[in-house]
């Protein structure tokens, strides 16, 4: 073969590959706040995982998912549109309705060959039988096809593993569809990682090495050794996740594929604690982003403009080349494509001046099965939240409802009554210290940020302040940008047809059924218990 020839060939080859279309493997865990990978300098997680993709690709510094909780931000996530503009297919453990397409319908008909492993687009009630004819039949982030575990042998040869970690073979799974699913098409793959979601195994950081004194508490919650090991044992789980990527990402290479695969790295809404997961605070919506793509996107670069998880499905679309119109309802979010092409870090796009978050019901945790309605707009400086009922409790209500019509005190001789008071957050040794604790002074504190009733509106300098611990909402300095900032976002909520401003039914969200468990609580103002917020 002469050298003209071959160097045909080469370059033939070369531009066919520069042709093809990328494979997507999105990956997100389940809980996990902004600030903690290694990433970013924290000092009691490490990620290699996470900070090769964010090393080498984009890393988003400022990534606000659609939600504090996992099946409304998921939604944002598939659809492109805010939480409150998908009816119950926004709503926590309520029903996908047919006509909110996820994106991944559109790559599948573009040519993607569509794979999932873990949790999908969750907790959602799909279609169970004919009769639920308006139900989408499978699940929104694509369909499982293997279901791989670990077997107790293996899992006692793999370091890191923990008896809170789910059982199952992320990898296998992914490695079983690249082979005999993907075909000769690129492939979208959601990696739906069940971690760091509680519960956690008890001190399970002691098996892995690390230390309390490395740990480093946020200033919402008491700095002590429950909190500490609660942080650890958390950080646990996140490792795993990252440990699980590492493996996909390494057959990847193996197979010749990683350089032609986009990697986008995130997660759904902030940690399973106190005043985080189901809070519009910062710690409950910021969560961690990187892509990776190193022949299309010039890495090494951390991009300041906020992002919003409704800029994610149409920025996969732009760059599949596949049209958003196969979606049925209108995607809010613009691509950010166009930041990822470019060269620059830092503040790139001066129009990407908002994002914006919100949540109605997470868990059931209050009379009736109501929520807390939220919504929050968060700038390069400031996180702005509109608290819709602020006479609710924030993280639901403090009794629970006795079959024989008296209402029953979280503390019964002292002893906490387990998962029957404020259930919005979840159960854990931080929650128990805190409510268990609290005729302390100085840990009553604690509890009354995460519990006590909250004003209406709230204001946060989140550069100075980014535990949100001072409310500035009523100061007169900040009066001006308070109102400026309201007024954007009740703009935002006119345009995108909020139901809770523009009704014409504003209490609809708490009419939506819930498929999973409902507790029952006494109707408001029963309650003798008077607890405000500190903030």
């Amino acid at each position: 073969m002469s050298l003209v020839v071959l160097s045909g060939l080469i370059c033939n080859a070369q531009e066919h590959r520069k042709s093809q279309r990328p494979n997507i493997l999105f990956a997100i865990s389940d809980d996990q706040s902004f600030a903690h990978t290694s990433f970013v300098g924290c000092q009691f997680v490490n990620t290699p995982v996470f900070d090769k993709v964010a090393r080498e690709g984009v890393y988003f510094a400022n990534c606000i998912a659609g939600s504090p909780g996992c099946a409304p931000s998921r939604s944002s996530i598939i659809t492109g549109r805010y939480p409150w503009q998908n009816e119950q297919s926004g709503q926590h453990a309520s029903a996908w309705l047919k006509k909110y397409v996820p994106f991944i319908d559109v790559l599948e008909r573009a040519g993607y060959s569509i794979g999932r492993t873990g949790k999908g687009v969750d907790p959602f009630q799909y279609a169970r039988n004919g009769k639920d004819s308006l139900w989408r039949e499978t699940n929104a982030a694509g369909i499982l096809h293997s279901d791989f575990e670990y077997d107790k042998d293996s899992l006692s040869k793999m370091g890191g593993y923990a008896s809170g970690i789910k059982t199952t073979d992320y990898f296998g799974n992914f490695k079983y569809f690249v082979e005999n699913e993907k075909g000769d098409k690129p492939f979208f793959f959601w990696f739906g990682a069940r971690e760091p979601h509680r519960p956690y195994e008890k001190d399970s950081y002691k098996k892995v090495g690390k230390d309390l004194k490395d740990v480093r508490v946020p200033g919402f919650l008491p700095d002590n050794d429950v909190v500490k090991g609660d942080l650890l044992d958390y950080v646990v789980e996140v490792e795993w996740f990252d440990r699980q990527l590492g493996y996909m990402l390494e057959y990847l290479e193996e197979i010749g594929e990683l350089e032609n695969t986009i990697v986008i790295v995130t997660s759904d809404n902030g940690k399973p604690f106190p005043s985080v997961k189901a809070n519009a605070y910062e710690y409950g919506i910021h969560v961690p982003m990187a892509i990776r793509y190193p022949r299309n996107f010039s890495g090494g670069r951390v991009i300041k403009d906020p992002v919003s998880f409704v800029d994610i499905a149409p920025t996969i679309l732009d760059i599949a080349g596949a049209s958003p119109k196969g979606m049925m309802m209108p995607i809010t979010g613009k691509s950010f494509l166009n930041i990822l092409k470019s060269k620059k870090d830092g503040y790139v796009n001066k129009e990407n001046a908002y994002v914006f978050s919100g949540r109605e019901r997470h868990s059931s945790s209050r009379y009736k099965n109501w929520g807390y309605p939220q919504r929050a707009l968060r700038s390069r400086d400031y996180l702005f939240i509109w608290n819709m009922k602020p006479d609710r409790w924030p993280a639901g209500a403090p009794q629970e409802f006795n079959p024989n019509d008296i209402t029953s005190e979280i503390l019964n001789d002292g002893s906490y009554l387990y998962g029957r008071a404020y259930t919005d957050i979840d159960g854990s040794p931080t929650k128990d210290y805190l409510l268990k604790h609290a005729d302390e002074e100085e840990i009553k504190q604690f509890l009354l940020m995460a519990v006590g009733k909250r004003p209406e509106f709230e204001l946060f300098d989140i550069n100075k302040d980014p535990y949100c611990l001072n409310n500035l909402a009523d100061s007169p300095e900040y009066a001006e940008e308070k109102e400026k900032l309201k007024a954007e976002l009740i703009k935002e909520l006119n345009k995108t047809k909020d139901p809770r401003i523009v009704g014409p039914d504003k209490e609809i969200f708490d009419s939506y059924k819930r498929y999973s468990h409902i507790r029952k609580f006494p109707e408001p103002g029963h309650l003798d218990i008077e607890l405000n917020s500190e903030r």
